[in-house]
Protein backbone atom coordinates (compact mmCIF):
# COMPACT_ATOMS: atom_id res chain seq x y z
CA UNK A 1 0.00 0.00 0.00
CA UNK A 2 3.23 2.51 0.72
CA UNK A 3 4.32 1.55 -3.11
CA UNK A 4 0.45 1.70 -4.48
CA UNK A 5 0.14 5.07 -2.49
CA UNK A 6 3.99 6.77 -3.37
CA UNK A 7 3.15 5.84 -6.57
CA UNK A 8 -0.41 8.00 -7.10
CA UNK A 9 1.02 11.16 -5.60
CA UNK A 10 4.31 11.24 -7.50
CA UNK A 11 2.34 10.63 -10.37
CA UNK A 12 0.10 13.78 -9.67
CA UNK A 13 -3.18 11.90 -9.25
CA UNK A 14 -3.52 12.81 -5.77
CA UNK A 15 -2.20 14.10 -2.40
CA UNK A 16 -1.30 12.40 0.59
CA UNK A 17 -3.54 15.08 2.06
CA UNK A 18 -6.33 14.34 -0.18
CA UNK A 19 -5.97 10.23 0.11
CA UNK A 20 -6.06 11.15 4.12
CA UNK A 21 -9.56 13.05 3.58
CA UNK A 22 -10.37 10.15 1.36
CA UNK A 23 -9.85 7.35 4.03
CA UNK A 24 -11.19 9.58 7.23
CA UNK A 25 -14.94 9.62 4.81
CA UNK A 26 -14.60 6.21 4.03
CA UNK A 27 -14.67 5.30 7.61
CA UNK A 28 -17.06 7.50 8.54
CA UNK A 29 -19.54 5.97 5.36
CA UNK A 30 -18.67 2.56 6.48
CA UNK A 31 -19.70 3.18 10.28
CA UNK A 32 -23.16 4.63 9.16
CA UNK A 33 -23.64 1.68 6.68
CA UNK A 34 -22.92 -0.76 9.54
CA UNK A 35 -25.25 0.83 12.55
CA UNK A 36 -28.00 3.44 10.78
CA UNK A 37 -28.70 4.01 13.68
CA UNK A 38 -25.65 6.10 14.38
CA UNK A 39 -26.47 8.16 11.24
CA UNK A 40 -30.19 9.61 12.40
CA UNK A 41 -28.77 11.63 15.15
CA UNK A 42 -25.82 13.16 17.03
CA UNK A 43 -23.92 10.73 19.35
CA UNK A 44 -20.84 10.51 21.69
CA UNK A 45 -17.19 9.36 19.92
CA UNK A 46 -13.97 8.80 21.64
CA UNK A 47 -10.84 8.87 19.24
CA UNK A 48 -8.17 6.97 19.62
CA UNK A 49 -4.99 8.90 17.42
CA UNK A 50 -1.22 7.38 16.77
CA UNK A 51 1.46 9.17 15.92
CA UNK A 52 1.32 7.95 12.27
CA UNK A 53 -0.40 8.56 9.00
CA UNK A 54 -3.24 6.26 11.07
CA UNK A 55 -3.33 8.99 13.67
CA UNK A 56 -3.84 11.16 10.77
CA UNK A 57 -6.55 9.23 9.80
CA UNK A 58 -8.40 9.49 13.20
CA UNK A 59 -8.36 13.31 13.15
CA UNK A 60 -10.30 13.52 9.90
CA UNK A 61 -12.82 11.10 11.41
CA UNK A 62 -13.09 13.12 14.35
CA UNK A 63 -13.68 16.11 12.67
CA UNK A 64 -16.24 14.87 10.42
CA UNK A 65 -18.09 13.31 13.28
CA UNK A 66 -18.38 16.66 15.02
CA UNK A 67 -19.46 18.89 11.53
CA UNK A 68 -22.47 16.20 11.83
CA UNK A 69 -23.04 17.59 15.53
CA UNK A 70 -21.43 14.69 17.30
CA UNK A 71 -19.67 15.44 20.91
CA UNK A 72 -16.43 14.03 19.95
CA UNK A 73 -13.26 13.32 22.51
CA UNK A 74 -9.39 13.02 20.81
CA UNK A 75 -6.44 11.58 22.38
CA UNK A 76 -3.29 11.24 21.17
CA UNK A 77 -0.67 8.94 21.59
CA UNK A 78 2.98 10.94 20.99
CA UNK A 79 4.18 13.85 20.36
CA UNK A 80 2.02 16.26 17.86
CA UNK A 81 5.19 17.84 16.72
CA UNK A 82 6.78 14.57 16.16
CA UNK A 83 3.38 13.79 13.62
CA UNK A 84 3.77 13.20 9.87
CA UNK A 85 3.57 16.44 7.94
CA UNK A 86 -0.23 15.13 6.43
CA UNK A 87 -1.54 13.42 9.78
CA UNK A 88 0.13 17.09 11.92
CA UNK A 89 -2.21 19.20 9.11
CA UNK A 90 -5.14 16.82 10.11
CA UNK A 91 -3.92 17.45 14.10
CA UNK A 92 -3.86 21.39 13.28
CA UNK A 93 -7.68 21.11 11.75
CA UNK A 94 -8.58 19.38 14.52
CA UNK A 95 -7.37 21.59 17.29
CA UNK A 96 -9.43 24.18 16.00
CA UNK A 97 -12.36 22.41 16.35
CA UNK A 98 -11.85 20.77 19.52
CA UNK A 99 -9.11 19.73 22.29
CA UNK A 100 -6.63 17.26 22.06
CA UNK A 101 -5.56 14.84 25.52
CA UNK A 102 -2.74 13.36 25.58
CA UNK A 103 -3.10 9.58 25.97
CA UNK A 104 -0.97 8.90 29.34
CA UNK A 105 -1.29 7.83 32.52
CA UNK A 106 -2.33 11.51 33.84
CA UNK A 107 -5.22 10.72 30.80
CA UNK A 108 -6.55 7.43 32.38
CA UNK A 109 -8.85 8.89 35.17
CA UNK A 110 -10.43 10.87 32.05
CA UNK A 111 -10.69 7.69 29.73
CA UNK A 112 -11.91 5.54 32.97
CA UNK A 113 -15.08 7.85 32.62
CA UNK A 114 -15.96 7.76 28.89
CA UNK A 115 -19.11 6.22 28.07
CA UNK A 116 -19.44 6.76 24.55
CA UNK A 117 -21.32 5.34 21.43
CA UNK A 118 -18.12 4.58 19.51
CA UNK A 119 -14.81 4.07 20.14
CA UNK A 120 -12.65 5.06 16.65
CA UNK A 121 -8.83 2.79 16.85
CA UNK A 122 -6.77 4.95 15.15
CA UNK A 123 -3.51 4.05 17.00
CA UNK A 124 -1.53 2.13 15.04
CA UNK A 125 -2.39 0.73 11.65
CA UNK A 126 -0.50 -1.33 8.89
CA UNK A 127 3.12 0.16 9.67
CA UNK A 128 3.12 -1.08 13.32
CA UNK A 129 6.27 -3.09 13.31
CA UNK A 130 7.57 -3.37 17.06
CA UNK A 131 5.38 -4.62 20.36
CA UNK A 132 4.36 -1.95 22.28
CA UNK A 133 6.56 -1.16 25.52
CA UNK A 134 7.02 0.99 28.42
CA UNK A 135 4.38 3.57 27.95
CA UNK A 136 3.22 2.60 25.10
CA UNK A 137 2.08 -0.60 25.98
CA UNK A 138 0.55 0.63 29.74
CA UNK A 139 -1.79 3.06 27.91
CA UNK A 140 -2.94 0.03 25.51
CA UNK A 141 -3.54 -2.29 27.89
CA UNK A 142 -5.14 0.17 30.47
CA UNK A 143 -7.17 0.93 27.51
CA UNK A 144 -8.23 -2.92 26.50
CA UNK A 145 -8.77 -3.48 30.09
CA UNK A 146 -10.69 -0.16 31.43
CA UNK A 147 -12.89 0.77 27.86
CA UNK A 148 -12.95 -1.98 25.46
CA UNK A 149 -12.77 -5.54 27.63
CA UNK A 150 -13.24 -8.47 26.02
CA UNK A 151 -16.62 -9.12 28.32
CA UNK A 152 -19.13 -6.78 26.22
CA UNK A 153 -21.15 -6.15 29.24
CA UNK A 154 -18.57 -3.97 31.09
CA UNK A 155 -17.66 -2.20 28.04
CA UNK A 156 -17.55 2.26 27.61
CA UNK A 157 -18.53 2.45 24.21
CA UNK A 158 -21.67 0.44 21.76
CA UNK A 159 -18.99 -0.01 19.07
CA UNK A 160 -15.70 -0.22 18.33
CA UNK A 161 -14.10 0.75 14.63
CA UNK A 162 -10.45 -0.24 13.65
CA UNK A 163 -8.66 1.95 10.60
CA UNK A 164 -7.07 -0.06 8.61
CA UNK A 165 -6.16 -2.76 11.21
CA UNK A 166 -7.10 -3.21 14.75
CA UNK A 167 -4.30 -1.90 16.62
CA UNK A 168 -1.73 -4.35 17.84
CA UNK A 169 -2.34 -6.65 14.67
CA UNK A 170 0.23 -7.39 11.63
CA UNK A 171 -1.35 -6.57 8.63
CA UNK A 172 0.89 -8.61 7.04
CA UNK A 173 1.00 -11.94 8.65
CA UNK A 174 -2.26 -11.76 10.56
CA UNK A 175 -0.37 -12.30 13.99
CA UNK A 176 -0.17 -10.45 17.08
CA UNK A 177 2.70 -7.83 17.57
CA UNK A 178 3.46 -7.48 21.55
CA UNK A 179 6.03 -7.76 23.96
CA UNK A 180 5.64 -10.66 26.77
CA UNK A 181 4.92 -7.67 29.18
CA UNK A 182 1.69 -6.49 27.62
CA UNK A 183 -0.28 -9.77 26.03
CA UNK A 184 -3.65 -7.73 26.45
CA UNK A 185 -2.02 -5.12 24.13
CA UNK A 186 -4.49 -5.43 21.13
CA UNK A 187 -8.07 -4.75 20.40
CA UNK A 188 -10.44 -6.91 19.17
CA UNK A 189 -12.75 -4.43 16.69
CA UNK A 190 -16.30 -4.64 15.77
CA UNK A 191 -15.48 -3.34 12.08
CA UNK A 192 -12.39 -2.75 10.70
CA UNK A 193 -12.23 -0.69 7.63
CA UNK A 194 -9.67 -0.45 5.45
CA UNK A 195 -8.48 0.92 1.84
CA UNK A 196 -8.14 0.27 -1.84
CA UNK A 197 -7.36 -3.58 -1.38
CA UNK A 198 -7.62 -6.23 1.87
CA UNK A 199 -4.32 -7.21 3.74
CA UNK A 200 -2.66 -10.51 4.01
CA UNK A 201 -3.53 -9.91 7.80
CA UNK A 202 -6.92 -9.55 7.98
CA UNK A 203 -7.45 -13.04 6.32
CA UNK A 204 -4.63 -14.88 8.17
CA UNK A 205 -4.01 -16.21 11.57
CA UNK A 206 -5.57 -13.94 14.48
CA UNK A 207 -6.93 -11.05 11.87
CA UNK A 208 -10.15 -12.67 11.28
CA UNK A 209 -11.19 -12.88 15.18
CA UNK A 210 -9.83 -9.38 15.90
CA UNK A 211 -11.10 -7.67 12.94
CA UNK A 212 -14.66 -8.20 13.40
CA UNK A 213 -16.77 -7.52 10.29
CA UNK A 214 -13.91 -6.26 7.65
CA UNK A 215 -15.01 -3.29 5.27
CA UNK A 216 -12.63 -2.23 1.96
CA UNK A 217 -13.03 1.49 0.76
CA UNK A 218 -12.13 2.86 -2.71
CA UNK A 219 -9.87 5.94 -2.02
CA UNK A 220 -9.33 6.50 -6.15
CA UNK A 221 -6.06 4.52 -6.18
CA UNK A 222 -5.57 2.86 -9.41
CA UNK A 223 -4.87 -0.67 -9.75
CA UNK A 224 -3.34 -3.76 -7.59
CA UNK A 225 0.27 -1.74 -7.57
CA UNK A 226 3.66 -2.82 -8.24
CA UNK A 227 3.56 -6.05 -6.09
CA UNK A 228 -0.33 -7.11 -7.28
CA UNK A 229 -0.73 -10.92 -8.70
CA UNK A 230 1.74 -12.74 -6.51
CA UNK A 231 -0.37 -13.30 -3.03
CA UNK A 232 -3.95 -13.13 -3.27
CA UNK A 233 -7.47 -14.47 -2.24
CA UNK A 234 -8.15 -17.96 -4.19
CA UNK A 235 -9.40 -17.26 -8.12
CA UNK A 236 -10.65 -20.50 -9.08
CA UNK A 237 -10.81 -22.10 -12.77
CA UNK A 238 -14.76 -22.44 -12.84
CA UNK A 239 -14.96 -21.87 -16.36
CA UNK A 240 -12.35 -24.55 -17.26
CA UNK A 241 -14.84 -27.11 -14.97
CA UNK A 242 -17.32 -27.19 -17.68
CA UNK A 243 -17.57 -30.34 -19.94
CA UNK A 244 -18.29 -29.28 -23.62
CA UNK A 245 -17.02 -32.78 -25.68
CA UNK A 246 -15.47 -35.91 -25.73
CA UNK A 247 -15.70 -39.01 -23.64
CA UNK A 248 -14.71 -40.58 -20.76
CA UNK A 249 -10.90 -40.47 -21.06
CA UNK A 250 -10.71 -37.29 -22.60
CA UNK A 251 -11.64 -35.77 -18.70
CA UNK A 252 -8.83 -38.28 -17.23
CA UNK A 253 -8.19 -41.47 -15.22
CA UNK A 254 -7.55 -40.80 -11.71
CA UNK A 255 -5.93 -43.45 -9.25
CA UNK A 256 -6.68 -43.34 -5.95
CA UNK A 257 -4.15 -45.94 -3.44
CA UNK A 258 -5.59 -47.52 -0.55
CA UNK A 259 -4.55 -49.14 2.20
CA UNK A 260 -5.50 -52.91 3.76
CA UNK A 261 -8.46 -53.92 4.83
CA UNK A 262 -10.13 -51.66 7.11
CA UNK A 263 -8.99 -48.56 6.44
CA UNK A 264 -10.30 -48.19 2.77
CA UNK A 265 -12.71 -45.48 4.12
CA UNK A 266 -10.74 -42.15 3.18
CA UNK A 267 -9.49 -43.62 0.29
CA UNK A 268 -13.14 -43.89 -0.76
CA UNK A 269 -13.76 -40.15 -0.06
CA UNK A 270 -10.88 -38.93 -1.73
CA UNK A 271 -12.34 -41.74 -4.84
CA UNK A 272 -16.01 -40.03 -4.41
CA UNK A 273 -15.10 -36.37 -4.36
CA UNK A 274 -12.39 -36.93 -7.78
CA UNK A 275 -15.61 -38.26 -9.30
CA UNK A 276 -17.87 -35.78 -8.46
CA UNK A 277 -14.79 -32.85 -9.68
CA UNK A 278 -15.33 -34.27 -13.21
CA UNK A 279 -12.72 -36.90 -13.82
CA UNK A 280 -13.93 -39.22 -16.72
CA UNK A 281 -12.23 -42.56 -14.94
CA UNK A 282 -11.20 -43.17 -11.33
CA UNK A 283 -10.05 -46.29 -9.75
CA UNK A 284 -9.24 -47.28 -6.33
CA UNK A 285 -6.13 -49.76 -6.24
CA UNK A 286 -6.20 -51.93 -3.15
CA UNK A 287 -4.13 -55.24 -1.72
CA UNK A 288 -5.92 -57.96 -2.47
CA UNK A 289 -7.80 -58.48 1.25
CA UNK A 290 -9.15 -54.98 0.68
CA UNK A 291 -11.29 -55.66 -2.94
CA UNK A 292 -14.40 -57.02 -1.48
CA UNK A 293 -14.85 -54.01 1.04
CA UNK A 294 -14.51 -51.84 -1.22
CA UNK A 295 -16.50 -54.10 -3.97
CA UNK A 296 -19.49 -53.43 -1.75
CA UNK A 297 -19.52 -49.87 -1.27
CA UNK A 298 -18.50 -47.99 -4.48
CA UNK A 299 -20.01 -48.59 -7.92
CA UNK A 300 -19.06 -46.25 -10.53
CA UNK A 301 -15.48 -46.07 -9.14
CA UNK A 302 -13.47 -49.40 -10.49
CA UNK A 303 -10.87 -51.68 -8.11
CA UNK A 304 -7.79 -52.91 -8.93
CA UNK A 305 -5.54 -55.02 -7.05
CA UNK A 306 -2.36 -53.15 -6.02
CA UNK A 307 -0.19 -55.20 -3.97
CA UNK A 308 2.74 -53.34 -4.19
CA UNK A 309 5.24 -50.96 -5.77
CA UNK A 310 5.33 -53.32 -8.68
CA UNK A 311 2.00 -53.80 -8.88
CA UNK A 312 1.68 -50.00 -9.42
CA UNK A 313 3.84 -50.40 -11.73
CA UNK A 314 2.05 -52.64 -13.60
CA UNK A 315 -0.81 -50.72 -13.00
CA UNK A 316 0.74 -47.38 -13.99
CA UNK A 317 2.31 -49.09 -17.42
CA UNK A 318 -2.19 -47.83 -18.47
CA UNK A 319 -0.74 -44.42 -19.77
CA UNK A 320 -4.75 -43.31 -19.90
CA UNK A 321 -4.07 -42.67 -15.77
CA UNK A 322 -2.77 -39.53 -15.42
CA UNK A 323 -3.52 -38.37 -12.11
CA UNK A 324 -2.48 -40.23 -8.72
CA UNK A 325 -3.81 -39.53 -4.44
CA UNK A 326 -1.58 -41.75 -2.13
CA UNK A 327 -2.21 -40.89 1.46
CA UNK A 328 -5.36 -41.40 2.84
CA UNK A 329 -5.78 -44.58 4.75
CA UNK A 330 -2.31 -45.76 2.85
CA UNK A 331 -0.39 -47.21 5.65
CA UNK A 332 3.01 -46.09 7.15
CA UNK A 333 4.53 -49.70 5.96
CA UNK A 334 6.61 -51.09 3.79
CA UNK A 335 4.03 -51.31 0.70
CA UNK A 336 3.14 -47.79 1.63
CA UNK A 337 6.48 -46.78 0.88
CA UNK A 338 6.76 -48.69 -1.79
CA UNK A 339 3.70 -47.26 -3.60
CA UNK A 340 4.64 -43.67 -2.74
CA UNK A 341 8.29 -44.09 -4.04
CA UNK A 342 6.72 -45.65 -7.45
CA UNK A 343 4.58 -42.81 -7.69
CA UNK A 344 7.61 -40.83 -7.65
CA UNK A 345 9.88 -42.80 -10.17
CA UNK A 346 12.12 -44.00 -7.30
CA UNK A 347 13.35 -46.95 -6.13
CA UNK A 348 10.84 -49.25 -3.00
CA UNK A 349 14.24 -50.28 -1.90
CA UNK A 350 15.91 -48.09 0.18
CA UNK A 351 17.90 -48.00 3.33
CA UNK A 352 16.33 -45.43 6.12
CA UNK A 353 17.78 -41.87 5.14
CA UNK A 354 18.76 -38.88 6.68
CA UNK A 355 15.86 -36.03 7.32
CA UNK A 356 14.89 -33.63 4.40
CA UNK A 357 17.33 -30.10 4.04
CA UNK A 358 16.81 -27.51 5.95
CA UNK A 359 15.81 -24.40 4.99
CA UNK A 360 18.57 -22.18 2.93
CA UNK A 361 19.95 -25.32 2.01
CA UNK A 362 17.92 -25.37 -1.26
CA UNK A 363 17.83 -28.89 -3.02
CA UNK A 364 21.28 -30.28 -4.48
CA UNK A 365 22.01 -32.69 -7.45
CA UNK A 366 20.10 -35.90 -6.90
CA UNK A 367 17.63 -34.78 -4.75
CA UNK A 368 15.09 -33.47 -7.44
CA UNK A 369 16.86 -31.58 -9.93
CA UNK A 370 19.34 -27.82 -10.26
CA UNK A 371 18.31 -24.56 -9.13
CA UNK A 372 16.90 -21.79 -11.43
CA UNK A 373 18.46 -18.17 -11.52
CA UNK A 374 15.99 -17.40 -8.41
CA UNK A 375 17.50 -20.18 -6.43
CA UNK A 376 14.05 -21.95 -7.09
CA UNK A 377 13.39 -25.78 -8.37
CA UNK A 378 12.99 -26.06 -12.19
CA UNK A 379 10.27 -27.85 -12.74
CA UNK A 380 10.80 -31.85 -13.01
CA UNK A 381 8.08 -32.46 -15.51
CA UNK A 382 8.46 -34.61 -19.04
CA UNK A 383 12.13 -35.44 -16.77
CA UNK A 384 11.81 -38.95 -18.22
CA UNK A 385 12.45 -40.90 -14.92
CA UNK A 386 9.44 -43.38 -15.06
CA UNK A 387 6.36 -42.42 -13.52
CA UNK A 388 7.90 -39.29 -11.73
CA UNK A 389 6.24 -36.96 -14.30
CA UNK A 390 2.88 -38.06 -13.35
CA UNK A 391 0.31 -35.48 -11.56
CA UNK A 392 0.05 -36.67 -7.71
CA UNK A 393 -1.55 -35.57 -4.91
CA UNK A 394 0.39 -36.11 -1.57
CA UNK A 395 -1.60 -36.15 1.81
CA UNK A 396 -1.61 -37.70 5.34
CA UNK A 397 0.52 -40.80 5.66
CA UNK A 398 2.29 -40.36 2.01
CA UNK A 399 3.55 -37.15 3.65
CA UNK A 400 4.73 -38.86 6.96
CA UNK A 401 6.87 -40.77 4.74
CA UNK A 402 8.02 -38.15 2.60
CA UNK A 403 8.99 -36.27 5.46
CA UNK A 404 11.03 -39.27 6.66
CA UNK A 405 13.15 -40.33 3.62
CA UNK A 406 15.02 -37.84 1.73
CA UNK A 407 15.28 -39.97 -1.71
CA UNK A 408 11.01 -39.28 -1.38
CA UNK A 409 11.70 -35.88 -0.48
CA UNK A 410 13.94 -35.18 -2.99
CA UNK A 411 11.90 -36.82 -5.96
CA UNK A 412 8.83 -34.12 -5.61
CA UNK A 413 8.25 -32.07 -8.72
CA UNK A 414 6.41 -29.55 -10.12
CA UNK A 415 3.21 -31.53 -10.97
CA UNK A 416 3.21 -32.75 -7.31
CA UNK A 417 1.00 -31.34 -4.67
CA UNK A 418 1.40 -31.36 -0.97
CA UNK A 419 -1.37 -30.98 1.23
CA UNK A 420 -0.08 -31.04 4.92
CA UNK A 421 -2.39 -29.64 7.75
CA UNK A 422 -0.10 -27.58 10.73
CA UNK A 423 1.48 -31.31 12.02
CA UNK A 424 2.35 -32.49 8.79
CA UNK A 425 3.80 -29.80 7.79
CA UNK A 426 5.84 -29.50 10.81
CA UNK A 427 7.02 -33.08 10.36
CA UNK A 428 7.72 -32.15 6.14
CA UNK A 429 9.45 -28.65 7.48
CA UNK A 430 9.94 -28.53 10.82
CA UNK A 431 12.85 -25.57 10.50
CA UNK A 432 9.98 -23.42 8.44
CA UNK A 433 7.44 -24.82 11.08
CA UNK A 434 9.24 -23.59 14.20
CA UNK A 435 10.29 -20.29 12.37
CA UNK A 436 5.84 -20.17 11.82
CA UNK A 437 5.33 -20.76 15.40
CA UNK A 438 7.65 -18.32 17.15
CA UNK A 439 6.03 -15.21 18.89
CA UNK A 440 5.69 -12.34 16.61
CA UNK A 441 8.16 -9.37 18.19
CA UNK A 442 8.29 -7.56 15.26
CA UNK A 443 6.63 -6.58 12.00
CA UNK A 444 6.57 -7.64 9.48
CA UNK A 445 6.25 -11.09 11.04
CA UNK A 446 6.73 -13.92 9.64
CA UNK A 447 3.19 -15.22 8.06
CA UNK A 448 1.38 -18.51 6.37
CA UNK A 449 2.39 -17.11 3.29
CA UNK A 450 6.07 -16.93 4.42
CA UNK A 451 5.75 -20.19 5.64
CA UNK A 452 4.27 -22.18 2.59
CA UNK A 453 6.48 -20.08 0.01
CA UNK A 454 9.20 -21.05 1.53
CA UNK A 455 8.17 -25.08 1.55
CA UNK A 456 6.52 -25.36 -1.95
CA UNK A 457 10.94 -23.69 -3.05
CA UNK A 458 12.27 -26.10 -0.90
CA UNK A 459 10.25 -28.86 -2.34
CA UNK A 460 9.99 -27.83 -5.95
CA UNK A 461 6.26 -28.79 -5.63
CA UNK A 462 3.17 -27.10 -5.03
CA UNK A 463 1.89 -26.57 -1.31
CA UNK A 464 -1.71 -26.36 0.45
CA UNK A 465 -1.21 -25.51 4.02
CA UNK A 466 -4.60 -26.45 5.56
CA UNK A 467 -6.85 -24.11 7.90
CA UNK A 468 -9.74 -21.99 8.00
CA UNK A 469 -6.79 -19.69 6.34
CA UNK A 470 -5.32 -22.34 3.65
CA UNK A 471 -2.57 -21.00 1.82
CA UNK A 472 -1.71 -22.34 -1.58
CA UNK A 473 1.84 -21.74 -2.82
CA UNK A 474 3.88 -22.95 -6.36
CA UNK A 475 7.74 -23.17 -6.39
CA UNK A 476 7.81 -20.05 -8.86
CA UNK A 477 6.65 -17.75 -5.87
CA UNK A 478 2.71 -17.39 -6.82
CA UNK A 479 0.72 -17.77 -3.38
CA UNK A 480 -3.26 -17.46 -3.04
CA UNK A 481 -4.91 -17.61 0.48
CA UNK A 482 -8.64 -19.69 0.67
CA UNK A 483 -9.40 -18.09 3.90
CA UNK A 484 -12.87 -19.53 5.21
CA UNK A 485 -13.80 -16.65 7.46
CA UNK A 486 -16.02 -13.47 7.38
CA UNK A 487 -18.79 -14.09 5.07
CA UNK A 488 -17.14 -17.32 3.93
CA UNK A 489 -16.64 -19.35 7.41
CA UNK A 490 -17.29 -22.42 7.78
CA UNK A 491 -16.49 -24.53 10.51
CA UNK A 492 -18.10 -27.62 9.95
CA UNK A 493 -15.41 -28.50 7.41
CA UNK A 494 -13.66 -29.47 11.02
CA UNK A 495 -15.13 -33.22 10.63
CA UNK A 496 -13.13 -36.12 10.04
CA UNK A 497 -12.93 -37.27 6.49
CA UNK A 498 -12.69 -33.88 4.65
CA UNK A 499 -9.28 -33.42 4.37
CA UNK A 500 -9.58 -36.90 2.27
CA UNK A 501 -12.05 -35.26 0.13
CA UNK A 502 -10.26 -32.43 -1.06
CA UNK A 503 -7.29 -34.79 -1.52
CA UNK A 504 -9.44 -36.04 -4.19
CA UNK A 505 -10.65 -33.17 -5.38
CA UNK A 506 -7.66 -31.68 -6.08
CA UNK A 507 -6.35 -35.18 -8.31
CA UNK A 508 -9.47 -35.07 -9.94
CA UNK A 509 -8.61 -31.48 -11.06
CA UNK A 510 -5.02 -32.98 -11.84
CA UNK A 511 -6.79 -35.99 -14.04
CA UNK A 512 -8.58 -33.18 -16.02
CA UNK A 513 -5.98 -31.28 -17.07
CA UNK A 514 -5.49 -28.46 -14.29
CA UNK A 515 -2.33 -27.27 -13.63
CA UNK A 516 -1.13 -28.24 -10.01
CA UNK A 517 -1.75 -24.95 -8.12
CA UNK A 518 -4.80 -24.03 -10.37
CA UNK A 519 -5.72 -27.46 -9.22
CA UNK A 520 -4.75 -26.95 -5.31
CA UNK A 521 -6.66 -23.29 -5.53
CA UNK A 522 -9.93 -24.52 -7.64
CA UNK A 523 -10.37 -27.41 -5.33
CA UNK A 524 -9.82 -25.71 -1.59
CA UNK A 525 -11.94 -23.24 -2.61
CA UNK A 526 -14.74 -25.33 -3.76
CA UNK A 527 -14.11 -27.37 -0.87
CA UNK A 528 -15.86 -24.36 0.99
CA UNK A 529 -18.25 -23.89 -1.23
CA UNK A 530 -20.07 -27.11 -0.41
CA UNK A 531 -19.36 -26.50 3.21
CA UNK A 532 -21.27 -23.28 3.10
CA UNK A 533 -23.59 -24.81 0.89
CA UNK A 534 -24.60 -28.06 3.05
CA UNK A 535 -24.72 -26.11 6.39
CA UNK A 536 -24.47 -27.44 10.03
CA UNK A 537 -24.25 -31.03 10.12
CA UNK A 538 -21.72 -31.76 7.61
CA UNK A 539 -20.07 -35.11 7.31
CA UNK A 540 -17.40 -35.93 5.15
CA UNK A 541 -19.46 -37.91 2.97
CA UNK A 542 -21.52 -34.81 2.10
CA UNK A 543 -18.96 -32.94 0.35
CA UNK A 544 -18.90 -34.94 -2.74
CA UNK A 545 -22.83 -35.03 -3.36
CA UNK A 546 -22.35 -31.45 -2.85
CA UNK A 547 -20.82 -30.51 -5.21
CA UNK A 548 -23.34 -30.90 -8.07
CA UNK A 549 -26.02 -28.69 -6.00
CA UNK A 550 -22.62 -26.11 -5.67
CA UNK A 551 -22.06 -26.18 -9.73
CA UNK A 552 -25.66 -25.44 -10.50
CA UNK A 553 -25.71 -22.59 -8.22
CA UNK A 554 -22.29 -21.35 -10.15
CA UNK A 555 -24.15 -21.93 -14.10
CA UNK A 556 -22.00 -24.91 -14.49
Amino acid sequence: MRAIEAAAIASGAVTGLELMERAGRGVVEAVFEEWPELRATSHRAVVLCGPGNNGGDGFVVARLLRERGWAVEVFLYGDAERLPPDARVNYERWCGMGVVTALESESFPRLHSVHADLIVDALFGTGFARPADGDAAQVLVHIRTAIWPVERSFRSAEHLVAVDVPTGLCADSGKVIVAEVAKLAHFRADLTVTFHRAKIGHFLEDGPELVGKLVVKDIGLPGAGPAGGRVGLVTPRLESLRKHSGHKYSHGHALILSGPAGRGGAARLAARGALRIGAGVVTVGCPAEAVAEHAGRLDAVMLREVADGDGLAAVLEDGRINALCLGPGLGLDARAAGLVGVALGVSAARPPPPAPPHEGEGRRSGQGGALDGDGLPLPLVGRGQGWGARRVVLDADALTLIAGDVALFGALHAACVLTPHAGEFARLFPDIAAKLAAPATTGPAYSRVDAARAAAARAGCVVLLKGPDTVIAAPDGRCAVNAAVYDRAAPWLATAGAGDVLAGVICGLLARGFEAFDAACTGAWLHVECARSFGPGLIAEDLPEELPKVFRALGL
